[in-house]
Order: C-alpha cells, then structure tokens, then sequence
C-alpha cells in the first residue's frame, strides 16, 4: 500500500513539473469562457507574461458598440473604455474588479478613437480624440470623470493642418506626460501625417509632419508613448515600424521595424517596471511584449512574449494599469475590452 502511494505521488509530481515546464518554456493552448459563457482561444507563446482574467468585467451586455480604446486610473482602480456606434454611450466606466459604474451618454463625441488618462494621482481627466466627420469632429477632448467637457484642442468639424490655430484631420491619440506635456498623433487616414509635442499650456514645442518612409516621416502614425528616459516612442502604422524620438529635443534616435513585418503596430504601451512595450497588431490579432532597451540605446526590437488571439478578435489599442501591471485591451472585432494579468507562479512573476 505504502509502495503504491509512493508511485503516485512521485507520478503526481512529475505531472507537476512537467507542467510548470509547459507554462515556462512552451506554448500555452487556452480555451476558456469569459463572463458571457461564450469562448475566448488564445495562445501564449514564448515566455508567457500574461494571462486573460475571464472574470473581467463581469458582465459583457454592457458592450454595445465597435470598442476602440481603453484607459486606466490605477488610483482610482477604474477603467474607461470607448466604443462607437449608432445611440450607443461613447465611454463605458468599470472598476478594475469588473464592475459596471456609468455610462457617459454625451453628444459631444462623435467617433473616438484615442482614449488618455491624465494626472491619475491629482487630478484625474480623461483625453479622447474625435475622428468623426461631423461638428465635432476633428478634434481632441479634455472630460471630467464622470463625463464633463473641459476644454476642446482643435478646430471642431473643420479638418486642417494648422498650428495656429491648431487643426487635426483624424487624431489618432494622445499621450500626456506627467509634466503636463502632450503628445499627439495625428492622421488616422487623414491628410496629416503629424507628431506633435505642446508645451503643459498648449504652444506647440516641436512636431514632424512629413508624410513618407525615411527618417522622421509617418504614414498613419497611429499610437504615442513615453518612456521614462526621455524617449517618444510612435506606432508609425503605414510604414510598419515603431519610430523614436528624443523627447526633449525632438531628434529622431532610431526605428524598429524587423518585428513588424507581417503586421503594422497599432498601440505601444510600457509596463510600470519599463522593461517591455506591450505592442497590438490588429490583424494578426496579437499582443506582442517586445523587450525595452536600455537608455542610451535603441537597437532592433526583441520580441520576447505574444498572447495570439483568436480569429477576428481585432485588438486596436492597450492601456496598462501602473500599479497592478494588467494589461486591457480594446477589441473592435469582438466588440468587447478584455483584462490580462501579470502571469505568476509563487511569489515571481515571469
């Protein structure tokens, strides 16, 4: 009796580590339900970072429209996601448990497509930008967080390429620094092909607004970041390549573009510790972590994780919660935002 209770456990222990060999070194299959009951395939592949909460948000009914961006208040533990669409509410607000909080039923946006959360700890507002057609699009907006509108940057319902004042033709998305810098992408399609750095009280300090392939030119960039070593990182969509820029100065440092050579990089996020980009590819429907280089220099991209989709899932854009490190994502094909947590096994995380 002894003997066989030996066998097992030394079976049950080999089933263990094989495993934990699994999760390290392998690729992951996954097909779990998420809150609606329905099944989510994706794969971790590589060194797995991430892992789908399927708790989160609880209830799915409350997505109703194309999901475009996602921005998080890790202080406030709460989560902004706006969708699209015909007498559906432009922003949806859960906490960062899965509870459904508000929903923002504005007129004042049209088609957004970026969504920023700026000053979490102090003073906590959310930026969206406008990508619609009508009065007023073309533009970027400042909300309060139950929705109020604050100010407008741009020249609504009017598409231009103006600085002064200041025009947009389809801004893609803003970045605000914690300076009170911003950063904004603009030409989502449009005639602009534009970065464009403003000053904390909104005079234009530097911009590249070539459109091309070479150095310092974008065809549709379409996502902003900044690092912690003054570096401006830019998802430059059309031209398949991440670009990146001193944020001081505006010098172009260098580009990345051998990750990218089956799909474009639609969103470029860093997780809190800054040791990876979190990169969405919409349609090979992959969130990529491509390793961070250190300061002083750029290099070629390394991708060291990817969570692969399922078929049709879209993913767009990403926001990364700065104190928990959980990744969410906005859907387009899926309709949908999903949650990712940092994948753990004791107390490391890998």
């Amino acid at each position: 009796m002894k003997r066989r209770s030996h066998s097992c456990l030394i079976a049950m222990t080999m089933g263990i580590v094989f495993l934990l060999m699994a999760v390290l070194y392998g690729t992951i299959n996954s097909q779990l339900p998420n809150a609606s009951g329905l099944k989510t395939d994706y794969r971790l592949l590589g060194r797995p970072l991430f892992k789908l909460d399927i708790s989160w948000p609880k209830y799915t009914e409350h997505f109703t429209g194309d999901v475009f961006g996602v921005a998080v208040n890790q202080y406030a533990g709460l989560v902004y996601v706006a969708q699209r669409g015909d007498n559906v509410p432009k922003v949806l607000v859960f906490t960062t448990d899965g509870d459904f909080i508000q929903a923002w039923n504005t007129t004042t946006l049209e088609m957004p497509h970026g969504i920023f959360l700026a000053n979490a700890s102090t003073n906590p507002s959310i930026w969206i930008t406008d990508v619609g057609n009508g009065p007023y699009g073309h533009s970027i907006k400042q909300y309060s967080p139950a929705g109020k509108l604050l100010q407008v940057l741009g020249s609504p319902g009017k598409a231009g390429s103006g600085v002064n004042p200041l025009q947009f033709d389809q801004p893609a998305e803003i970045f605000v620094h914690s300076s009170g810098e911003i950063y904004i992408v603009d030409g989502d399609g449009g005639m602009n092909n534009r970065l464009i750095k403003l000053s904390k009280d909104l005079q234009v300090m530097w911009m590249h607004g070539e459109k091309g392939s070479g150095m310092a030119e974008f065809y549709i960039p379409h996502s902003v970041a900044v690092d912690s070593f003054q570096r401006v990182w830019v998802a430059d969509r059309g031209n398949k390549r991440i670009q990146v820029f001193n944020s001081m100065t505006g010098d172009w440092l260098g580009s990345w573009g051998s990750c990218f050579t089956e799909d474009a990089p639609y969103s470029v996020r860093l997780t809190p510790d800054q040791k990876y980009f979190v990169v969405v590819q919409l349609n090979t429907n992959q969130i990529s972590l491509l390793e961070a280089p250190p300061v002083g220099v750029i290099g070629q991209c390394k991708v060291v994780s990817v969570i692969q989709l399922a078929e049709d899932i879209k993913p767009h854009l990403v926001d990364v919660d700065l104190k928990t490190g959980a990744l969410y994502v906005a859907e387009i094909g899926a309709q949908q935002a999903q949650k990712f947590t940092p994948f753990t096994l004791g107390t490391g995380v890998l």
